[in-house]
């Protein structure tokens, strides 16, 4: 095969938003418009400890998180990264090279009984309301079906969180069921997207409206 058809397919293959070879670090998974998502290092512990300190970033998990729980936090991060060779990954705002949050893949074995990978995204507060979330989770859900090669991907919302709700349906995500997870006494919400051939086109239009 031309060299230079193999490579102009492959850059078809990546859409719209999302660039997966960028001129920054190697530890950039993905490159988008406004944001770098890389792999968590230990000296972002102080970004991360700040957002995980915040009660109303935490309101819908398991409350705040402490330092040390924050760096452990990012241990297993780590530990994902090479057991899975996906993870949680860092959302940097390319304009002030600052940490806002996360967002990226989770594997679940046993969600109602079945194997499943999550895009969650979680974001410092005074970074709420630009699309960053949704800029971020499209190009990680992209990232999902074309680079690891995922055909079904979940999002796992508390049903009062009408935030996450948005961004899981502006990526093409709807609900699908109730599921219990361990340590909670209500059922999260299940939101769902399978891969499918419309996908490219379904970003464009996301992407064209800046949401």
């Amino acid at each position: 095969m031309n060299p230079h058809k193999a490579n102009q397919s492959l850059r078809d293959n990546i859409v719209n938003a999302p660039r997966l070879f960028s001129p920054f670090p190697s530890m950039t998974i993905i490159e988008t418009e406004r944001l770098l998502l890389r792999e968590f290092e230990t000296a972002d512990i102080d970004s991360l400890a700040y957002i995980f300190a915040d009660a109303e970033v935490m309101k819908f998990s398991r409350g705040i998180k402490s330092r040390e729980e924050t760096r452990a936090w990012l241990a297993k991060c780590s530990n994902n990264y090479s057991s899975f060779g996906f993870g949680l990954w860092a959302v940097v705002e390319k304009s002030g090279q600052e940490v806002i949050g996360y967002c990226g893949l989770s594997c679940f074995p046993d969600i109602c009984g079945q194997k499943e990978v999550e895009v969650g995204y979680r974001l410092a507060r005074s970074r709420w309301g630009f699309g960053f979330a949704t800029e971020a989770a499209l190009a990680v859900r992209e990232y999902g079906f074309n680079v690891v090669g995922l055909e079904r991907l979940i999002a796992l919302v508390d049903p009062d969180n009408t935030a996450s709700i948005r961004v899981a349906r502006k990526i093409g995500m709807e609900f699908e069921k109730e599921a219990f997870l361990e340590g909670y006494d209500y059922p999260d919400h299940v939101y769902s997207i399978e891969k499918q051939p419309g996908d490219k086109e379904r970003n464009r239009v996301i992407a064209s409206r800046g949401e």
